[in-house]
């Protein structure tokens, strides 16, 4: 009899333990469904949330750019950069909140793309060259430019070279990279520019009447600006001449028409006024012996 309570007993105690069991496994589940779900939410919640605010910066991104008057290629290529950009970050801020471990999924991103820019590091600073080119433009196409050597108006600039078509209708192709970290001389970039001459006088020469000649010749010339005012001075007492040094203000685009213009007076008008352009000359004496 005392074996068959105890068996009873026990069995009792089983039955209650089992059942405590089952309860706080249910709680637990209850408890980790509540947890998951809330988290699950959130994650939808920043996505959707995220992604809308995405979307808005890059419209007033684009609409800054194009306020700017920023290129239109570069234009694409940025708000692609942000748009994706931005679109990651969502992404990877809802899958964080999901629990989803991050730092190895970076690392490996990471890495590839050191090993990408070791691989391609001579084309990746050409196309920052190119970047830095279009969003700071020391130069536009239709500019005539000095750089690497290279003289000649820009006649495209991509994204990794820019193309320069020289006076005698030659092709070159520089690479952005040297373009950007190198010494750009932009002649177009100003509307005005001076053009600079040296006339010279021989001694004996009446140097007023030549300056007035030259005065003369500025006041002709419609294309030469009177603010700033032209310079005249002289300039040099060189070894066979006189030197003048004229200099005048234009617009850009007028630069070379009052160059070969003032070359050509001062050549056909010197002479008519007694003015000599001297140029070196050698005295050899001939001494006769016995």
């Amino acid at each position: 009899m005392q074996d068959t309570d105890t068996l009873i007993t026990y069995a009792n105690e089983q039955h209650a333990a089992a059942n405590a069991k089952t309860v706080y496994d249910m709680d637990w589940f209850i408890d980790k469904a509540v947890e998951y779900g809330t988290n699950v939410v959130i994650a939808v919640a920043v996505l959707v949330i995220g992604m809308f605010i995405a979307k808005r910066i890059t419209k007033v991104f684009a609409n800054v750019l194009t306020k700017k008057e920023f290129d239109a290629s570069l234009q694409k290529f940025l708000l692609s950069l942000v748009s994706i950009s931005l679109r990651i970050l969502v992404v990877m801020s809802a899958l964080g909140q999901l629990g989803v471990e991050m730092t190895s999924f970076v690392a490996l991103i990471g890495a590839a793309g050191l090993a990408i820019g070791m691989a391609f590091s001579g084309t990746l600073g050409n196309f920052a060259g190119g970047i830095m080119i279009l969003i700071f433009r020391p130069y536009k196409v239709g500019d005539y430019v000095s750089a690497q050597g290279e003289e000649g108006i820009v006649h495209e600039i991509q994204i990794f070279n820019t193309i320069i078509l020289t006076l005698d209708n030659k092709t070159v192709i520089v690479p952005n990279g040297a373009m950007a970290n190198g010494n750009i001389t932009n002649f177009t970039m100003q509307d005005k520019r001076r053009v600079d001459f040296v006339v010279g006088i021989g001694y004996g020469d009446d140097y007023k009447k030549a300056k007035e000649v030259l005065e003369r010749f500025i006041s002709e010339d419609d294309k030469i600006l009177k603010d700033p005012a032209p310079f005249i001075g002289l300039g040099e007492l060189a070894d066979s001449s006189v030197n003048i040094t004229l200099r005048v203000w234009g617009k850009t685009t007028d630069y070379w028409d009052i160059y070969f213009k003032m070359n050509e007076k001062i050549y056909t008008e010197f002479g008519k006024e007694g003015l000599n352009i001297p140029f070196p000359q050698m005295d050899v004496h001939v001494h006769q012996t016995n």
